[in-house]
C-alpha cells in the first residue's frame, strides 16, 4: 500500500510538473539546458556577456501551441536581435534597441513531436531525427548583430488562436540548415498572435508520402474547427509513373484524402499551386515545368469550391521580375567555399535561398489577400501591399546566418 502510494505521489508531481508551462527565464541564468533541468542554454556554447554570436535556449513543454514573449535589448548596449523558433522558423526580424531599451515581442510557436497516441507516431525520416521541430523541447534561437534577450515567457496559447497547418515538400519546410529556407519557415513573422503555424511539410514528400508516413494523421488528431490547411504538392508527384501514377489519377486522389480529412475536422482548405523551379526560355520567361500537376490542383480547387493561391504563376513573376542572372539571389546559387565544408559550389534552381523563401512567403501573402481568404485580418498592417511583379530589391534584406550548415541538398527537386 505505501508502495502505491508513493507511485501515486511520484504520478501526480510528473503530470504537474508537465503542466507547469507558464514559466518566465531570466537569460541572466547561464544553466545549461539538460532533462532534468528541462530549461537552459543549448546547442552552442553559452553566450558572453555583451557577446555578437547567436545562441539557442530551450525549453522542455508538452506538444501544443505556445504564447512566447521574449524581452529584448541591454541595460548597457544596443542591440540588433533575430528570433527564431524550431527549425528556423522566423518571428522577429532585426530588431533594434538603444542602449537602456527593452521591448517585448510576442509571438505563437507550435511545439510537436513524431508521437501521434500510444502505439502510433509519425514515421520520420532519418535526417529528421535531429531536427528541432519533432523533439520534446521548445527551442528559441537568437541571433543578429548584437543578440540581446533578457527573459522568455512562455505559457500555454489560448484556445482562440487558429492553427494554420502547412502540408508540402521541400519548398514549403522548415529547413533545418543553412544556405537552405523555405516559405513555411518565413511566413510566421507575418503574422499575429492569433495564428499558430503547424508546418507538417517535408523534403521529398508527396502527396501519397504525406498521408502514409502518419504526418496527416497526427495533423488531424490536433486539428480542430476553424483551423486552416494549406496543401501545396506537385514537384515529387510529377515523379511517379506505373499504374494509377498521374496530375488526374493518384495525385488528385491524395489531395482530395487531406481535404476530406481535414473537413471533417471543420478546417477551411486552401490548395496551392507548386512554386515554379528556374528554368527560363529563349525570351526570359519561365517555363512551366510542373506538366498537368499545377492545372490538376487548380481543376480540384474549383471542383471542391477550395480557395486557391495559384503559387505556379505568381513565383513565375517573380523569377521574371527578377531576371535571369538576379534570380539566382532567390535559389542555392553559391561559389564553392561560401558555407563550411562546402567545396563545390551549389547551383540549385528548386530550392530557396533565405532571400528567395521571403519573397515567395510574400507571394503566399498576396493569394491569401487576393483569394479574400479571413486569415487576412491576422496579417500584419506593414505587409498587407505586397505585389510579386515588384520585388524587393536583394540588398534590402539581410538574413543573420544561423550556426548550422549542411552541403547535401534536400530531398526532392
Amino acid at each position: 500500500m505505501k508502495v502505491l502510494f508513493l507511485s501515486l505521489l511520484l504520478v501526480v508531481a510528473v503530470c504537474l510538473r508537465a503542466q507547469k508551462t507558464d514559466e518566465i527565464y531570466h537569460l541572466t541564468d547561464t544553466a545549461r539546458y539538460s532533462d532534468v533541468r528541462g530549461y537552459g542554454y543549448d546547442f552552442v556554447p553559452t553566450p558572453l556577456k555583451g557577446g555578437k554570436k547567436p545562441f539557442f535556449y530551450s525549453v522542455k513543454v508538452p506538444d501544443g501551441n505556445y504564447l512566447v514573449t521574449v524581452t529584448l535589448g541591454g541595460k548597457k548596449q544596443a542591440g540588433v536581435t533575430t528570433v527564431r523558433a524550431e527549425n528556423r522558423r522566423l518571428f522577429v526580424q532585426r530588431l533594434v534597441t538603444k542602449k537602456g531599451q527593452f521591448v517585448e515581442q510576442s509571438f505563437v510557436v507550435n511545439k510537436r513531436t513524431p508521437r501521434i497516441s500510444d502505439g502510433d507516431s509519425v514515421k520520420i525520416k532519418d535526417r529528421e531525427k535531429d531536427y528541432m521541430t519533432w523533439d520534446d523541447r521548445l527551442t528559441l534561437e537568437f541571433n543578429g548583430d548584437t543578440p540581446l534577450c533578457q527573459s522568455i515567457r512562455i505559457r500555454p496559447a489560448a484556445d482562440s488562436v487558429v492553427t494554420v497547418y502547412l502540408c508540402g515538400n521541400s519548398t514549403v519546410v522548415d529547413q533545418s540548415r543553412e544556405p537552405w529556407a523555405s516559405w513555411g519557415q518565413m511566413i510566421p513573422l507575418f503574422f499575429d498572435t492569433g495564428i499558430a503555424i503547424a508546418n507538417y511539410a517535408e523534403s521529398g514528400e508527396t502527396a501519397g508520402s504525406f498521408i502514409g508516413r502518419g504526418r496527416l494523421r497526427q495533423a488531424v488528431s490536433k486539428m480542430k474547427a476553424g483551423d486552416y490547411v494549406f496543401i501545396e504538392f506537385g514537384h515529387n508527384d510529377q515523379k511517379e509513373s506505373g499504374a494509377g501514377k498521374g496530375a488526374y489519377f493518384s495525385f488528385v486522389t491524395n489531395l482530395k484524402t487531406i481535404i476530406d480529412e481535414a473537413r471533417n475536422k471543420g478546417a477551411n482548405l486552401v490548395l496551392v499551386t507548386p512554386t515554379s523551379r528556374r528554368q527560363f526560355d529563349d525570351n526570359g520567361r519561365i517555363k512551366d515545368t510542373h506538366g498537368e500537376y499545377d492545372d490538376a490542383v487548380r481543376w480540384l480547387a474549383k471542383k471542391e469550391n477550395i480557395s486557391l493561391i495559384d503559387l505556379t504563376q505568381m513565383t513565375a513573376v517573380l523569377y521574371e521580375a527578377f531576371g535571369t542572372e538576379n534570380s539566382k539571389k532567390a535559389f542555392v546559387h553559391y561559389p564553392a567555399n561560401t558555407f563550411p565544408g562546402q567545396t563545390k559550389a551549389l547551383a540549385d534552381n528548386t530550392h530557396f535561398s533565405a532571400f528567395g523563401a521571403y519573397e515567395v512567403a510574400q507571394c503566399v501573402l498576396r493569394g491569401i489577400r487576393d483569394s479574400k481568404i479571413p486569415l487576412l485580418k491576422h496579417i500584419l498592417p506593414e505587409y498587407k501591399k505586397i505585389d510579386p511583379a515588384k520585388p524587393d530589391e536583394f540588398n534590402t534584406f539581410h538574413w543573420d546566418l544561423a550556426p548550422l550548415y549542411e552541403i547535401e541538398k534536400p530531398d526532392g527537386n
